[in-house]
């Protein structure tokens, strides 16, 4: 029996963690050579949207900070625990890392170059998403008449190719038995909220970097804002379509704009005291707000958007604050160079996939109930999900190596099967 615990399916749950990697477009960043290689040096837009310094190396602080927010998404995917998205608010993380990239892309060249590389970057991953699970889903006798409206289904179905609304997607298709478990197109689909607002992050990002430079702080904090009313009512929408949009952009615009509002230097600006003084303040009342509002499992901080948005800020704060500017590994961390790397130039396949391996593992895992010695005298390996974790991984790996490439195209690099840092190898 699956212990994987439910994910909400209805369109207004879009701010529900089936979201968590991220900074999509930006995380598809170039290798980074392995230590005691020499790579040519590139000044492409591939290579700044990989994390970049001002100064020409990478940023490896974020690069961690990528990683970390990815892995703690996977888990947190498989085992449900309310406690982790406290521990790590990858969605804040992610988003904030973006905007300060797309402020530096923004301060270089013109925003419609920028808004176009990002989508170039973005999209094909989506599409070849598309392409695979849309045809199950049809396959699987999902069609027009799904949403009581043919022509609509139809429109909505554009939404695949550009997603400036959530992509539709089937409910309740059953599995295949014995491989895949029921609810697969859910837990394909729920995800791709991030693509959605990511997208109207980059579209909006001149006008916020504008709004940023003349009044920074209340620009920062309108989003936070536009989420308390939405909270607590006082502002109302009659289309659950654009309230999911502008309940992430509430959620998480705080978020991308710290990440803007450091790369223009209005964080070095405050005072070195504003921000361990404020930044725990904040997170208190984030935390009090979801502990006040039934935190647990099944139910936690994806679900309470105006409890996320307090949170996210004062961890992306903090995180901003201490921000230390790694151009080479500590020593300590030297070990995990092609790990991080692999993860930094594969997220984009890694979200986009690994929440439907999860489901196949668990299909799987369900069968070995079959086995009768398993059952009688070991079923906590059947009852925990921690066995289950390196097989998730392990199938994501074959899905990096399967669909990654198209990451590569999209940046307009030789593909490459497994972009670990490593120079000359693992070319497709």
């Amino acid at each position: 029996m699956s212990t994987r615990p439910t994910h909400p399916t209805h369109p207004t749950e879009t701010t529900a963690e089936l979201p968590e990697l991220p900074e999509l477009a930006e995380l598809s960043g170039p290798p980074t050579p392995a230590p005691n290689t020499v790579a040519a040096p590139r000044e492409d837009a591939a290579g700044e949207a990989g994390g970049k310094k001002k100064g020409g190396g990478r940023d490896r602080y974020f690069d961690l900070l990528r990683a970390v927010a990815l892995f703690r998404v996977v888990l947190y995917h498989l085992m449900g625990w309310a406690w982790l998205p406290i521990v790590f608010p990858s969605m804040g993380v992610m988003f904030a890392l973006a905007g300060d990239l797309m402020a530096r892309s923004l301060g270089r060249r013109p925003a419609l170059e920028v808004a176009r590389g990002r989508l170039r970057r973005l999209l094909p991953p989506l599409w070849l998403l598309g392409a695979v699970g849309v045809t199950g889903m049809l396959a699987g006798g999902w069609g027009p008449d799904a949403e009581g409206h043919p022509g609509w289904w139809w429109l909505h179905l554009t939404f695949w190719i550009l997603p400036v609304s959530d992509p539709p997607y089937a409910d309740g298709l059953t599995g295949i038995q014995g491989l895949i478990g029921d609810g697969w197109s859910s837990d394909l689909g729920v995800p791709l909220w991030y693509i959605r607002a990511y997208l109207w992050f980059v579209l909006l990002s001149p006008l916020l970097l504008r709004a940023l430079r003349r009044v920074p702080w209340p620009t920062i904090l309108a989003p936070i804002a536009l989420c308390a009313a939405l909270e607590f009512g006082a502002l109302t929408v009659p289309s659950w379509r654009l309230e999911s949009n502008l309940s992430d952009f509430g959620t998480f615009g705080a978020c991308w704009l710290l990440g803007m509002a450091r790369q223009e230097g209005v964080l070095r600006r405050l005072p070195r005291y504003v921000v361990p003084s404020l930044a725990p303040a904040v997170a208190a009342l984030g935390l009090w707000y979801a502990l006040s509002h039934d935190l647990h499992e099944g139910h936690d901080l994806d679900d309470m958007p105006f409890g996320q948005s307090l949170w996210s800020f004062a961890a992306v704060l903090l995180l901003l604050h201490i921000s230390p500017s790694w151009s080479e590994w500590p020593a300590r961390l030297r070990r995990w160079d092609r790990l991080i790397t692999l993860l930094n130039s594969r997220a984009v396949t890694i979200y986009l996939w690994h929440n439907v391996c999860i489901t196949v593992v668990e299909g799987l895992w369900d069968r070995l109930w079959d086995v009768p010695w398993l059952e009688a005298d070991a079923p906590w390996i059947l009852q925990s999900p921690w066995p289950q974790l390196p097989a998730v991984w392990l199938l994501t790996a074959v899905c990096v190596v399967c669909f990654g490439w198209v990451e590569d195209l999209a940046a307009r690099r030789r593909p490459r099967l497994w972009p670990d840092g490593r120079t000359g190898t693992h070319r497709a």
